[in-house]
């Protein structure tokens, strides 16, 4: 059965902290462990008061640091926003400190709007332009040591830290098809392009030194509680936060609601719907059926499974869940297989 996984975007409940943010992150991540997730990815985002892992690198050290073995890494970090070389240097520190257990996931978009952009003092458009050549300028930083090389990371040289390119559109899928690297698709939010970026990603790869095969990720949001009523509430959070994001008025997470009816307008309920159409939703049962679905369509060879959910216990249920759906699913296959 392909591996499940977890991706956190540390969020900050209405009324609550990024202090807490951390703490409930810790704790998701233990408990992932014990639950045999195989990664815990953070994002970064910028000027977002319901997200806290804006200072992504750091958060990182923070969930390493509380575990044991699980991978911890990046999806993503946005490199148009960063110097190759200070990154570099950065994942090199988390490698040296963790050996063995980081990722490094890198998308293409500021991670924030353009104002706040323009504030990180970045060329927004030259540094989207710029993109294929800082990822090999960074994965010749985090590679052997060439002869005459001026410039190092230190640390940082020489640890190999494995690289991933994200993407919500077919762009990410040429670009590591190309370079031979694993590829995570955003489709828990932007799922329009997912098979037309798996196919190109596919066709198009190209084996490297860090992947002799295609490997694809595909994003899953996982609202799962003891009944289906319970999980489709836990939802709303999510529901709400994207029609705010829509109106340009993003802010903490929000409670759940019995309805949203009142709480966005027939186009807007369009357009959210669209945006989370990969998610799943409802009780150990409805999850299974979902996720063997996703995975039957894409293909994936592994799942990154999010939860914006308000609730800090709720939100480790519905994970607890996926990995009992997991569990269901490779007993099955392995029973199927056996009667081969």
């Amino acid at each position: 059965m392909i591996p499940f996984s977890v991706l956190d975007l540390s969020p900050i409940g209405e009324g609550s902290s990024a202090a807490q943010a951390f703490r409930n992150s810790l704790d998701l991540a233990q408990h992932a462990e014990r639950w045999n997730y195989k990664r815990f990815w953070l994002a970064e985002h910028h000027n977002m008061t319901g997200i806290a892992s804006a200072a992504t690198s750091v958060v990182i050290g923070h969930i390493a640091g509380g575990t044991k073995t699980i991978r911890v890494g990046s999806g993503g970090i946005m490199l148009p926003n960063h110097s190759p070389l200070v990154i570099a240097e950065q994942f090199g520190t988390l490698e040296a400190l963790f050996p063995g257990r980081i990722d490094l996931g890198l998308g293409r978009a500021p991670g924030t709007d353009q104002r706040t952009a323009r504030a990180m003092r970045r060329d927004l458009m030259q540094a989207a332009e710029n993109f294929p050549q800082d990822v090999l300028e960074l994965q010749a930083l985090l590679g052997p040591i060439q002869q005459g090389q001026v410039i190092r990371a230190v640390p940082g040289a020489g640890s190999n830290v494995p690289l991933w390119i994200l993407g919500s559109s077919t762009f990410g899928a040429q670009l590591a098809a190309m370079l031979g690297l694993p590829f995570a698709f955003a489709s828990h939010f932007a799922p329009q392009s997912l098979m037309d970026a798996l196919d190109i990603y596919r066709t198009r790869f190209e084996p490297s030194a860090q992947l002799d095969k295609p490997y694809a990720v595909v994003g899953v949001n996982i609202f799962a509680a003891d009944t289906e009523a319970q999980a489709t509430r836990l939802m709303t959070s999510l529901q709400q936060q994207f029609v705010n994001l829509r109106r340009g008025t993003p802010g903490q997470l929000r409670p759940p609601v019995d309805s949203m009816d009142d709480l966005w307008s027939p186009a807007e309920r369009v357009g959210v719907e669209q945006s989370l159409a990969y998610s799943v939703v409802g009780t150990k049962d409805m999850v299974e059926r979902g996720l063997r679905a996703i995975i039957t369509e894409t293909g994936a060879d592994e799942l990154m499974l999010t939860a914006q959910i308000f609730d800090h216990a709720a939100r480790l249920r519905s994970f607890e869940i996926g990995a009992e759906v997991r569990d269901v699913l490779a007993a099955k296959r392995a029973a199927a297989n056996a009667g081969m």
